[in-house]
């Protein structure tokens, strides 16, 4: 099936953390791609990737990034897709700075920023469903399927004392 979101990360070290937004794409049964593209060190690749994603018909991006963190703003400067960024925890600043270098991208080139690690990447698959909803109806049932489940899963433990 054609992919609709392109997963891309910096280096192949983020797939601890993008992987999280593959099995949640997966989970919601959403086509996509995974490919790593750095910013830094395949700069042409990037442009190429982000430059012909829409006519390949990719319809939201999801880059992760972990350090100076450059990959989700340069590939939005590519396109006009949607670029969801989720920061990878560095070692240096614990995520804060990857953070700090996705969400400051200037007026004119949006990208929705995530949270730092695990959380970010399974939201970033949920947003990216959210936008695709919209003109995906199984997608949008997928994600109401979804959010029933996690409900039901709270509602059937209410006292954590409890076995599940």
């Amino acid at each position: 099936m054609q992919p609709l979101v392109g997963l891309i990360m910096g280096s192949a070290s983020d797939w601890e953390t993008l992987q999280h937004a593959a099995e949640t794409l997966e989970r919601l049964g959403v086509p996509h791609e995974v490919r790593v593209v750095s910013a830094h060190r395949t700069p042409d690749l990037l442009f190429e990737y982000a430059g012909e994603a829409e006519e390949r018909g990719l319809e939201v991006l999801i880059a992760g990034a972990g350090g100076a963190a450059h990959l989700p703003g340069m590939a939005a400067a590519k396109t006009a897709l949607p670029v969801l960024g989720v920061p990878v925890q560095s070692k240096a600043l614990n995520g804060v700075d990857s953070l700090l270098s996705i969400v400051q991208m200037p007026a004119g080139v949006p990208t929705g920023t995530l949270a730092i690690g695990r959380s970010g990447a399974v939201n970033a698959a949920l947003l990216a469903a959210s936008i695709l909803g919209n003109k995906h109806p199984g997608i949008r049932q997928a994600l109401h399927d979804y959010r029933r489940e996690q409900a039901e899963e709270v509602l059937a433990r209410p006292d954590p004392r409890e076995e599940g």
